[in-house]
């Protein structure tokens, strides 16, 4: 696959998204990153994607998107931003794929425009509860409305934010030495040379956590899931403590059309063993 690749800025209500699209065939990958990363998450599964049309982006308030002075995040908010990423692009059809907490925008997303998903992937992450779900500490410190006081002191404290940085790395079975982090995550959390830092959009969005789980769990009681027609495949990394191995059996109960295949790798199989994840991706049904 060619590495070269058309940038764009794209103007939202929520500010200026950064998206890179790969020109290729077939309905387009369409990669959603979650809480802690930004689309460089995806850099090592690009290149095993041979001559297929992807697009990345950065959701508002992360990676290479506008940093805005919103006091928080919309319901439905993230959905929007794809959507608007898609129709900007003029992509009819897309394999939406999502990681971590883009994995319920992902799903979202085909709820609310079925039309244009050809098959939905799911990364690593959730979508509602599930009798195995374990939020990562810092995630839940994060999204807890009752300790905003204390996670707010934290999180703006720069020794200690690399500390449970450090910590939820190890909890995951990462090091803090692992290029992952200052590749993607790192620089959310402290900025870099090329882009600040993303503390305001982190805490907006693990702030809405506990509001969007119960929202998820209102999707699923309705049966709206069970009515979605195309493929859904769910690929998780079997290492993972948190997003694990049942709460990929829970989602695949919750589509008609699913497959579950499960890799030998950690929370971030996409960069663990990209490889894997792309043979998987192209395996169409």
């Amino acid at each position: 696959m060619t590495t070269r690749s058309r940038d764009h800025r794209i103007s939202t209500p929520f500010g200026t998204i950064a998206a890179r699209e790969f020109p290729g065939e077939g309905d387009p990958f369409v990669f959603l990153h979650g809480f802690p990363d930004d689309s460089a998450i995806y850099d090592r599964l690009i290149p095993e994607l041979g001559n297929r049309h992807v697009v990345t982006f950065d959701f508002a308030g992360y990676g290479k998107s506008e940093r805005t002075n919103g006091a928080g995040l919309e319901e439905g908010q993230r959905v929007r931003e794809t959507a608007a990423v898609v129709d900007h692009l003029g992509l009819d059809r897309v394999v939406i794929v999502g990681h971590d907490a883009g994995g319920p925008v992902a799903v979202e997303y085909s709820l609310a425009h079925p039309e244009n998903v050809s098959r939905l992937v799911l990364l690593n992450c959730y979508f509602g509860d599930s009798p195995t779900l374990r939020f990562p500490e810092m995630i839940r410190l994060l999204g807890d409305p009752n300790l905003v006081p204390l996670a707010d002191a934290l999180i703006h404290d720069g020794e200690k934010r690399k500390w449970l940085l450090e910590h939820t790395a190890r909890q995951f079975g990462y090091e803090p030495t692992d290029e992952i982090r200052e590749v993607a995550i790192i620089p959310q959390y402290f900025g870099s040379t090329e882009q600040p830092n993303a503390l305001q959009a982190i805490r907006a969005w693990t702030g809405r956590l506990f509001k969007d789980v119960a929202l998820q769990n209102e999707a699923i009681a309705s049966g709206s899931l069970s009515k979605l027609s195309f493929p859904v495949d769910i690929i998780f990394g079997a290492n993972d403590p948190y997003l694990n191995s049942g709460v990929a059996e829970h989602l695949a109960s919750l589509f008609p059309n699913s497959r579950r295949e499960s890799i030998e790798a950690r929370h971030w199989v996409q960069w663990d063993d990209p490889k894997s994840v792309a043979d998987a991706l192209m395996r169409e049904r």
